[in-house]
């Protein structure tokens, strides 16, 4: 299943999030890379992760630049429902419901567990 993209935040995020797949919450693309060092890190994980013809359903979900997120508590995204408190954050719903989530270190050592719980 292809990675879908998008940088959208509040009623529209809510349109595009599949019910029963992943949300994963990168920085935004600057100068032709992730800004954030820990989201370069994984990007190679997740996209291999996500881009089976048999992986489930993932939406990448742009934070903003730098200056957007960083220490700005009244980002959309740091609010409910998401709670976005860092990126790289993975977020595995299911009937629509949060199931699971990783937040920065965690995702590496625990992806494929919180995929293997399908």
């Amino acid at each position: 299943m292809p990675l879908n993209t998008t940088d959208s935040t509040g009623a529209e995020l809510a349109k595009q999030v599949p019910s029963d797949g992943y949300l994963i919450f990168y920085s935004s693309v600057v100068d032709g890379q992730l800004w954030c060092q820990d989201c370069r890190a994984v990007e190679t994980l997740v996209e291999d992760s996500f881009s089976s013809a048999d992986a489930p359903s993932a939406l990448i979900v742009y934070v903003g630049d730098r200056a957007t997120w960083r220490g700005k508590p009244s980002h959309p995204l740091r609010s409910e429902p998401w709670k976005v408190t860092g990126v790289p954050t993975i977020v595995k719903l299911k009937d629509g419901k949060e199931e699971g989530r990783l937040v920065e270190w965690e995702v590496v050592p625990n992806l494929k567990e919180l995929l293997g719980a399908q």
